[in-house]
């Protein structure tokens, strides 16, 4: 492996517009293209090569690999092309690498195929809007274009803290701070804490991962700012849930009475194949908080939630994932048998079948 083999591989990924890349010794580089992982025809890794794509990476970082690290997150730029979030890791005592492939230019929601409503909730004053889903289903394009459309549209001052740094953004009406973990702070809490001191309108945190950084943000939000962020949970229900159960159980009840009157909305995301198998598909859940759901999420009845989901979809335009998934079927978008994968619902079918 040489610096132009490595960059000849990741061009060719932007080229195919897979989404990342897998460099594991004993295996040639995969490939992950449409939601599937492809074996390259490429010659096999061996230890020295996967070491030395992961000394490129740490040196295109100004950084030196740790020399007991077990898992260490980096980015990786191309001189022309774009950029990569990167996952350094050990596996049988030999280094992998996992590249996800940052797409050079920030979509617009309608780009995405996103909804619209997005537009709107991003004009909230304060409060916190949570963007969630698994890995890989599009949850830092759509915080990014959510971000980008507040860029574009409002002068505002928008810091955001990322591990590590995904989307480049430039400036337009508002003055974007962008702070690295590990480069620029030390910590997601402590530069959460900083950014209060750094006259934020718009704060983005790259994700919830602990109880200190989800407490932050809840305060962020009461102080009058607006904080975006995301958590790996598949709908509001789980989403409520996860926040909540990071606090200790005597303080969760005043902790479902602050995320009440904080939480703007959450945008769910999961990518489905289209009926071609040739693209990817958002299938989005959007609930916005209505004095209704804030009495769900102060009750602990979140099981309650969906049912006022579907029922605010005129005023509010808010969207369970099923009624997404319907009206995708409907549209000859996707299959009823991708639909019933991704649904947790037992009678999709039946529901279909009343609205068709």
């Amino acid at each position: 492996m040489d610096t132009k083999t490595l960059t000849q591989i990741l061009e060719i990924a932007f080229a195919k517009r897979v989404s990342d890349i897998h460099f594991e010794v004993d295996n040639p580089p995969f490939f992950r293209a449409h939601g599937q992982l492809l074996r390259s025809k490429l010659a096999k890794l061996t230890p020295a090569d996967t070491e030395f794509i992961a000394a490129a990476i740490m040196k295109n970082n100004h950084r030196d690999l740790p020399q007991d690290f077990t898992e260490f997150d980096a980015s990786y730029s191309l001189e022309n092309s774009g950029r990569f979030r990167v996952s350094i890791f050990k596996q049988r005592g030999n280094i992998g690498i996992v590249m996800r492939v940052i797409p050079p230019e920030i979509g617009n929601f309608n780009d995405l195929k996103l909804p619209a409503v997005l537009a709107e909730i991003v004009k909230a004053p304060n409060g916190l809007i949570l963007v969630t889903g698994p890995t890989g289903n599009g949850k830092s394009t759509t915080l990014a274009a959510m971000i980008n459309y507040i860029n574009e549209h409002f002068a505002y001052n928008i810091i955001t803290i990322e591990d590590p740094i995904e989307f480049l953004f430039s400036s337009v009406k508002s003055c974007i701070i962008q702070r690295e973990v590990k480069i620029d702070t030390t910590d997601f809490c402590s530069a959460l804490k900083a950014s209060l001191r750094m006259d934020p309108d718009v704060i983005m945190v790259g994700e919830l991962r602990d109880l200190e950084t989800i407490d932050a943000c809840i305060k962020a939000s009461e102080t009058g700012h607006l904080v975006f962020s995301t958590l790996h949970t598949q709908n509001t229900a789980t989403t409520i849930n996860r926040i909540i159960g990071h606090f200790p159980p005597d303080s969760q009840e005043i902790m479902r009475h602050r995320l009440a009157d904080i939480l703007v909305a959450t945008i769910s995301l999961r990518l489905v194949e289209d009926k071609k198998g040739e693209n990817l598909v958002p299938v989005v859940e959007i609930m916005r908080t209505t004095t209704t759901i804030q009495a769900c999420i102060r009750d602990g009845n979140l099981d309650d939630i969906e049912g006022h989901i579907e029922k605010g979809t005129a005023q509010y335009q808010m969207q369970s994932m099923d009624q997404h998934l319907i009206q995708l079927c409907n549209q000859d978008v996707i299959s009823m048998k991708e639909a019933k994968r991704i649904s947790n619902s037992m009678d999709l079918e039946r529901k279909l079948t009343f609205t068709q």
